[in-house]
């Protein structure tokens, strides 16, 4: 116990300055950076009054210090609001889901506004299974999704239309790439093209999921585990990729597991 209370006060001083470095960090380069400076200047101002026995000066910074709490916590409130949120895991958790919602909606919207036009495309989506070795001999983006660039690069008139999309934790990987077809050709039928025969050759190889675009009837499929499902309209497509890809419940699902069975032992 009493080496306990020996080192306290080096273990409040790490506190502290990481309580202040982390301040310092949220507020730099803002507006607000302006306030915090007065904010220690104040308080400099007010620990020399304290020191130098400056009791007039002391005394009126004490009463203007009553104030100034308050006035600060209501001029900082958006900026505390924000620090504070990203103290907590909830906010982190919704800000990932709130993300990925984002991007299925943009997906979903760019897949069926391309399929109303019958413009062909193929898009892997990544899961645990890396398709590197596709990517890397294609044309590599490592751009942040968006459905302006997804319907651009399956534009016709561009030369990256004429192969398959990689998309990896709402990243697009790589475009142009070519995939291996399907050798097992029994759930292609006569409409169906090259693009679906790549995409049912890789739902075979790997866990990715694949969403392919018709040009001909203007149809979306979905190739996975070795299944093509055929017709697919917009909720259901959303259910589907939803149910597969979920990285923030599914990986706060398995913290809350792993750190139960970590209690356990």
């Amino acid at each position: 116990m009493t080496f306990y209370y020996s080192i306290t006060p080096f273990i409040e001083v790490i506190i502290i300055s990481i309580m202040i470095n982390y301040l310092l960090s949220f507020f730099w380069n803002t507006r607000s950076m302006d306030l915090m400076l007065g904010l220690f200047a104040f308080l400099l101002i007010f620990a020399g009054s304290s020191l130098f026995q400056l009791p007039i000066l002391h005394k009126l910074m004490l009463l203007v210090s009553n104030v100034a709490v308050i006035a600060v916590l209501i001029i900082f409130q958006p900026e505390l609001r924000v620090a504070l949120s990203k103290l907590s895991f909830k906010g982190k958790r919704y800000k990932e889901i709130t993300e990925f919602d984002n991007f299925l909606d943009q997906l979903a919207t760019s897949i069926y506004r391309l399929a109303d036009k019958k413009i062909g495309a193929l898009i892997a989506l990544e899961n645990e299974d890396s398709l590197d070795e596709f990517a890397l001999k294609a044309v590599l983006l490592n751009a942040n999704f968006s459905s302006e660039l997804l319907e651009s690069v399956f534009a016709t008139t561009t030369p990256l239309h004429d192969g398959a999309m990689i998309i990896r934790d709402l990243k697009i990987v790589a475009a142009s790439v070519i995939l291996p077809l399907a050798e097992d050709s029994t759930q292609i039928a006569k409409s169906m093209g090259t693009r679906h025969r790549a995409a049912l050759g890789v739902s075979q190889l790997s866990d990715a999921l694949l969403i392919v675009i018709s040009e001909e009837t203007g149809k979306v499929s979905i190739a996975r585990d070795g299944i093509m499902t055929r017709g697919i309209k917009i909720d259901r497509f959303k259910g589907i990729i939803r149910s597969v890809f979920n990285p923030p419940i599914k990986k706060t699902l398995q913290s809350r597991f792993q750190l139960r069975e970590w209690l356990k032992k």
